[in-house]
């Protein structure tokens, strides 16, 4: 049964398509973050191996609440790394050494750039295509990829 939202068909599968690539996005940057808390080596692992699973842990998290809030849409979520690597904006390539510097300054791109694209969607989301309630929960996530990039600008000064 198709959702009766108030907003359009049409308008539900656009976001809906805004939000796989999201999806796609943040599943990427799990798999990137999950990397370089297994493979990282160096002089400040301890502190930098906790703090990347307490960020890959987190953004577990947002993968579930994009895909639930793609299904609460009325649309099938993308899950297969096909689609995924179909769908991102990122690289999975890490350019990096395994070291803290490395990898830090590979997420920090990567979750810049996710926050570029999110902020780019926004008020599209919520004027063009009458979905505030997704615009207000990606504000939401645009702060919290910019508080993840300033504690990783913050340890590579």
């Amino acid at each position: 049964m198709k959702p009766n939202i108030g907003i359009s068909q049409e308008h539900l599968a656009e976001i809906s398509q805004v939000l796989s690539h999201i999806l796609a996005d943040e599943f990427v940057l799990y798999t990137k973050t999950c990397n370089a808390h297994w493979n990282l080596e160096g002089s400040n692992f301890h502190a930098t191996h906790v703090l990347f699973k307490s960020q890959y842990t987190e953004i577990a998290d947002i993968i579930d609440t994009v895909a639930e809030r793609i299904r609460t849409l009325g649309h099938y979520a993308p899950g297969t790394l096909k689609q995924f690597l179909a769908l991102t904006h990122l690289s999975e390539q890490i350019r990096g050494k395994n070291d803290s510097n490395g990898f830090m300054k590979e997420l920090l791109s990567d979750h810049e750039a996710i926050i570029i694209n999110i902020r780019t969607q926004i008020n599209r989301l919520a004027e063009k295509l009458k979905d505030a309630g997704t615009g207000d929960y990606l504000t939401g996530l645009t702060e919290y990829h910019e508080k993840v990039a300033w504690i990783l600008r913050s340890h590579l000064i």
